[in-house]
């Protein structure tokens, strides 16, 4: 069999069809699938992130070493829900109504599958009444949520007012993101947390479900 350990090179290195091929190997050998994700995925994804923040990797290298690591996850992810293992959090991410922008939010949901979160993924242009459906549907943990324009920011806020409204705010996280997004409009509208960048949403979100 393939060394497990190729497939944190391949997702180091943004190699999805090695990472799938070393994956499928691994599992047909008998390799635990969460080990995979454990031992070799997740850290592979935090040295991306280490490489980002340290200015080695940029968004092009973020956005195939997650591809990389989802080609592998593709064939990982049906084994642990079929015996019942727990995702570290589950996560409903989205770009807020009326915003059409999805990059910035594509690649934070990559990057936290890669950190062991189940995302569910809204798309775009989503109205609370989405993310509220998915908390109380889906369980879902975390409410994450995106937007590139001005225009679109106060949506953040009344995506807020309708979750308490509907008695659910509390059972969520909620943070946020975006090019026009800074801390200081997290406090003011009552988000949990604000990241400027994809690799630090995901700590971002580790911090709030340990929390």
């Amino acid at each position: 069999m393939p060394d497990p350990k190729l497939l944190y090179d391949a997702v180091v290195s943004g190699d999805a069809k090695s990472s799938l091929a070393i994956t499928q190997q691994a599992l047909a050998d008998g390799v635990d699938p969460l080990q995979l994700v454990n031992d070799y995925m997740v850290p592979a994804m935090d040295e991306v992130g280490r490489r980002f923040e340290a200015n080695e990797y940029f968004v092009p290298e973020l956005l195939i070493s997650a591809r990389a690591m989802k080609a592998a996850l593709e064939v990982i992810r049906p084994l642990l829900v079929a015996r019942g293992d727990k995702p570290v959090g589950r996560v409903a991410i989205g770009t807020v109504k009326g915003d059409l922008h999805d990059i910035g939010k594509n690649l934070v949901a990559s990057l936290l599958e890669g950190g062991g979160f189940e995302v569910i993924d809204l798309g775009v242009n989503v109205p609370p009444e989405k993310f509220i459906e998915v908390i109380n549907t889906r369980q879902a943990n975390i409410v994450a949520m995106s937007a590139l324009l001005t225009t679109t920011m106060p949506a953040m806020r009344t995506t807020i007012e309708a979750l308490k409204k509907a008695g659910v705010r509390d059972k969520v996280k909620v943070l946020i993101g975006g090019a026009p997004i800074t801390q200081k409009y997290a406090d003011e509208i009552g988000a949990d947390g604000y990241s400027e960048n994809a690799v630090g949403a995901v700590a971002l979100a580790k911090r709030a479900v340990a929390a």
